[in-house]
């Protein structure tokens, strides 16, 4: 495994690898790798000639109250991951090679990200795409791989995909738990004993939801009620927001029809986790 620091080098190496035949997988990460990163990894491995990984911490999509300072960070374990999981390339750009202190140049998808994450973070979305657009740029993948735990995020960087003509397929991977269900998250690392616990009833609350659709119910409000049951158990419990949402387009519905998404962002302590479920209506009998 080749690891590279610098935008120069990555042009140099990309350029060659024009010459090799098959397409190149690229899974960007913020490091602190974990089971749901490794998961995208290995789909990339499974699919692609070649597996870039990038690692870096970007302040950008960090609002200003956010734990940017927190965030952990472990590049020798990030390093050692990618080399046991056969990633080919592993960029890793210092935050100087790769915003300059003349940078001055930001990308924005605009309906998308009005709602739910960017309505709690305002800046985060800005940040996003303006980091995909340059790592889009210097790795110049043909296939890219994102979770679906952040599925907002997934449904911003198709859309920029599509508005700047990319030929670049996106990839949307499966959302990895632990085995109370908790979505894998860096964050979760941070997390106490008791706020362990507590964290846990996201996901039940979006299981519950999700079961009941599946049963039947159709009236959001229903849904949205069965699910407030459970996160009101636990006062400690701080709901950002659960919505049932449109899945192409995540603008909120009064009634459950074909695909939809059920999303939730809640603080426990002072970290601050979110998850989803996709649901597919049942198709009526008779």
């Amino acid at each position: 495994m080749r690891v590279i620091h610098s935008v120069r080098n990555l042009h140099s190496w990309r350029r060659k690898q024009e010459l090799l035949h098959g397409p190149i997988g690229f899974v960007p990460t913020m490091g602190a790798l974990h089971d749901g990163h490794l998961s995208l990894i290995h789909r990339a491995r499974k699919r692609c000639r070649t597996v870039v990984v990038s690692v870096f911490v970007n302040p950008l999509q960090f609002g200003e109250a956010e734990d940017l300072g927190r965030y952990p960070r472990n590049f020798p374990a990030d390093r050692r991951l990618c080399r046991e999981a056969g990633v080919d390339l592993l960029f890793a750009p210092s935050l100087e090679e790769f915003y300059p202190s003349n940078f001055q140049t930001t990308v924005t998808v605009n309906r998308l990200t009005q709602r739910w994450e960017g309505e709690s973070r305002p800046t985060h979305f800005q940040g996003v795409t303006t980091v995909v657009t340059k790592l889009f740029c210097l790795v110049r993948p043909h296939r890219a791989f994102f979770g679906q735990k952040d599925y907002q995020q997934f449904l911003v960087v198709k859309q920029l995909i599509h508005d700047l003509n990319w030929d670049l397929r996106l990839i949307r991977c499966p959302t990895v738990r632990e085995f109370d269900g908790l979505a894998v998250s860096s964050r979760n690392r941070y997390l106490s004993a008791d706020e362990r616990v507590r964290a846990g009833l996201l996901s039940k609350a979006l299981r519950q939801g999700s079961d009941a659709i599946r049963t039947g119910v159709r009236n959001v409000r229903t849904v949205q009620a069965r699910m407030d049951e459970i996160l009101d158990s636990d006062p400690d419990v701080h709901v950002e927001y659960l919505a049932i949402c449109d899945s192409k387009n995540l603008e909120p519905l009064t009634k459950v029809r074909g695909t939809v998404v059920i999303l939730g962002a809640v603080r426990v302590g002072n970290i601050r986790l979110i998850d989803n479920l996709l649901v597919r209506c049942p198709r009526s009998q008779g």
